[in-house]
């Protein structure tokens, strides 16, 4: 596998520039993982703002213990989308480089077609995780609505609204390259999946 630049220490004026470019990726499928990312931050900071206010103090210690632990998990929940920006573009990167495999002899066209049906896959894997985990966070939004600071609210409207950006277009990109699938079978799992997915999420 070739050695490709990571977007996650990037300036965020750097990045945006980068998408603003001639340049196939990072796309919509990192970006989509960043929109989550997103999201996410703004759903803990929500969350965080009322920890030690009178609200939060007055709480049965069973919610407390559960608001601490929704917290971690949306903490990891945005670790590893953190790490599917880089990842998106990588598989994408990596698809390209199958097409340009040589396709001269019949064996170098098995081998071309055979490493494009795995990379195409990896393309599709990877923005499905995007979407899966995004959900994942989302289903803890009731409970920050509940518990949360009212205070910040919007920002969780906010956080609320990105991560849905950010499912809607990860599962767009699984659409796309599971066009280029040759088993069937893969792609009917993708499409139940992800149909499931759109319908909780709207």
């Amino acid at each position: 596998m070739e050695e490709y630049m990571s977007y996650l220490n990037m300036e965020l004026e750097k990045f945006i520039e980068v998408v603003d470019s001639n340049l196939p990726a990072p796309g919509g499928g990192s970006v989509a993982a960043l929109v989550s990312t997103l999201g996410i931050a703004l759903t803990r900071m929500m969350g965080s703002l009322a920890i030690n206010k009178k609200k939060y103090r007055e709480l049965d210690d069973i919610v407390k213990d559960e608001f601490t632990l929704k917290l971690k998990k949306l903490c990891s929940i945005r670790e590893r989308l953190t790490m599917l920006i880089d990842e998106d573009t990588i598989a994408f990167n990596e698809l390209m480089v199958a097409y340009k495999m040589p396709k001269e002899t019949s064996r170098e066209k098995e081998i071309r077609d055979d490493m494009i049906q795995k990379t195409t896959l990896k393309a599709s894997e990877v923005p499905y995780e995007v979407a899966k985990i995004s959900m994942e966070a989302m289903r803890l939004f009731p409970f920050f609505t509940e518990y949360g600071n009212m205070n910040a609210v919007t920002d969780l409207g906010v956080g609320a609204l990105l991560l849905e950006a950010g499912i809607k277009g990860a599962i767009l990109n699984v659409k796309i390259n599971i066009g280029s699938l040759k088993d069937e079978a893969k792609v009917e799992i993708f499409k139940i999946k992800y149909e499931k997915i759109e319908e909780e999420s709207a």
